[in-house]
């Protein structure tokens, strides 16, 4: 099985993975959606819903709809009545697991946590 490759639109420049990376994960959800789909394995719209909190269900639903467009995601229907759609990484996206990692982590250590009211 041949491994996915990106379209480079950058050739040559020592900068294009880094923002052909972010092509597909600069989005301010889309990288929680993905951390969520390593965490949990592939869940349904609502309960995918719950696991990122604050997210509204139209940017939920466009985000998906993006990430599935970039082969990240996979829209699965589990059942026909009543509908029932099921989310999961494809390979592609769960090759991100070592970026998103790495961001959390530099969140943890860099970042000042909230204050106490």
């Amino acid at each position: 099985m041949s491994q996915q490759r990106m379209e480079v639109w950058c050739a040559g420049e020592e900068w294009c993975p880094v923002t052909s990376t972010t092509t597909l994960i600069g989005k301010k959800w889309h990288p929680v959606i993905v951390h969520r789909l390593l965490n949990a394995g592939p869940l349904g719209f609502n309960a995918l819903k719950e696991e990122v909190d604050g997210i509204s269900s139209k940017v939920l639903s466009d985000s998906l709809d993006d990430l599935e467009e970039k082969t990240i995601v996979n829209r699965e229907i589990v059942s026909e009545k009543p509908v029932r759609v099921e989310y999961s990484l494809t390979q592609f996206g769960a090759s991100l697991e070592p970026v998103i990692i790495a961001m959390r982590d530099w969140g943890q250590e860099h970042l000042k946590p909230p204050e106490d009211d």
